[in-house]
């Protein structure tokens, strides 16, 4: 072995004849240095390998198994399965974890105390890659989204709209209100390492409405007011969409101050046609 090798990279067998000739070598009388450099081994690998046989002779250099143990710091099939499941179903706080989004040291602690395994965060990090997880910005949903009748009305409701569309050539709009702010900074972009992208924009704060409707294809139209969202601004944007739509589908949130009727009452509607209570509101042209 020259001395560019390292004694590390050898073969477990191969390791334990260089610590034999070693410690053989200071047995006959060599000093440890002499031995080091015959043997292209550190200082202190020797210092090391004597000492182990003084302690427990020439089996106490024998290559120990590298890694860790079989049952250290690994989950079985079944374990992982039900680790998987409970990242799915649960966030954090509701398993009782000081925690209120899914990170690797979150999902060790969970390991930890349902299996009593202690893995790395580097382990968890193969784990979630394995498991098909990745890092994710989540999407906030309101506790009052009620997802069952979400579900019917998709499939109750939404196929006759659908089909009524079809047959009228009409396009169905899909509308929602929202904020608008000057300092906001939306999308990605790419860098290099630590290297943050800026964004140079006017430092003076300011920001508006904007009510819009998108159809299943993508088209989109929209109306921009100063103020609050009320039934007024509402209204006005339903009489001019429905004039090129066929219906208008609003989020469950109605303007302030609004009812349903009155909304229809301003708009002239004859009849009323209301998917469901929370989830969306059809407002069929008259």
């Amino acid at each position: 072995m020259n001395k560019r090798d390292d004694a590390r990279k050898l073969r477990p067998a191969a390791q334990h004849l260089l610590r034999r000739q070693v410690v053989n070598a200071v047995r006959d009388g060599m000093k440890q240095v002499e031995a080091a450099n015959l043997f292209s081994a550190s200082l202190r690998a020797v210092n090391k390998w004597v000492a182990l046989d003084k302690l427990g002779g020439l089996r106490a250099l024998k290559a120990k198994r590298r890694g860790r143990r079989a049952a250290e710091g690994a989950l079985n099939d079944k374990q992982a399965a039900r680790i998987y499941q409970l990242i799915l179903g649960k966030m954090p706080d509701q398993l009782k974890l000081p925690f209120y989004l899914w990170t690797r040291a979150a999902v060790a602690q969970l390991i930890e105390r349902e299996f009593a395994v202690v893995v790395s965060l580097s382990t968890v990090g193969r784990y979630l890659k394995a498991w098909g997880l990745s890092a994710q910005r989540p999407v906030r949903r309101a506790y009052e989204r009620n997802d069952a009748a979400i579900a019917a009305w998709l499939k109750q409701v939404y196929p006759a709209i659908a089909r009524q569309a079809k047959a009228e050539h009409a396009a169905i709009y899909w509308g929602d209100e929202m904020g608008l702010r000057s300092d906001h900074v939306a999308g990605g972009s790419y860098a290099p390492l630590g290297k943050t992208p800026v964004v140079r924009a006017t430092g003076q704060r300011f920001g508006c409405s904007m009510i819009s409707a998108i159809t299943n294809r993508g088209a989109l139209a929209f109306m921009v007011f100063q103020g609050k969202f009320g039934a007024k601004g509402f209204v006005e944007f339903i009489k001019r969409l429905l004039k090129q739509a066929l219906a208008a589908v609003s989020d469950c949130g109605r303007p302030s101050g609004a009812s349903l009727q009155s909304c229809q009452a301003l708009c002239g509607y004859q009849r009323e046609t209301i998917a469901l209570d929370h989830p969306a509101r059809l407002l069929p042209r008259a």
